[in-house]
């Protein structure tokens, strides 16, 4: 049986969201905005990048590095054993404040749980340059921009991280 106060939350108690990063192995990727490409990688990783209201650039740090050091890639036996570094691997980083669209309610997602753009810029920020600091190749898409995001999964492997 729920609490009450659960239930006046939507179910929520002892929720607390946190820095979501959805991560795709993808052979290639690429970003366009405005009909210009912006940005484009070969293999690697897309990294679509969510902030909430607790996060800071001490939490993009930790998913940065979490990042660079996923084991996902095939090595000779094909097993996923290999890094980014082993690889020769790059990352797209693109914002997506979409990541905390709530639509359990309704049919019109809230995104109440994603931080301001002010926030969710720097904090964005602080992961691509973390991950640059990780010695890892980095492209971005634009913050805010609409932005079509083209790739070509490989697997395809889809991981959801959360800080």
């Amino acid at each position: 049986m729920l609490d009450a106060r659960c239930v006046a939350r939507g179910g929520r108690c002892g929720y607390t969201p946190a820095m979501r990063i959805v991560i795709q192995r993808v052979s290639r990727a690429s970003v366009t905005v405005g009909g210009e490409r912006v940005a484009a990688i070969g293999g690697g990783l897309l990294a679509l990048v969510g902030v909430t209201h607790g996060d800071s650039p001490a939490t993009a740090g930790r998913l940065a590095a979490k990042t660079a050091r996923l084991r996902i890639f095939a090595d000779d036996a094909g097993l996923m054993n290999l890094a980014l570094a082993e690889v020769g691997g790059e990352v797209l980083a693109v914002s997506q404040f979409t990541l905390y669209g709530d639509a359990r309610r309704g049919n019109r997602p809230n995104f109440t749980d994603a931080a301001r753009p002010e926030q969710g810029e720097a904090v964005y920020a602080a992961f691509v340059e973390a991950l640059r600091a990780e010695g890892v190749p980095v492209k971005t898409g634009v913050f805010g921009a609409h932005m079509h995001v083209e790739l070509l999964n490989d697997g395809p492997v889809t991981l959801l991280l959360e800080a």
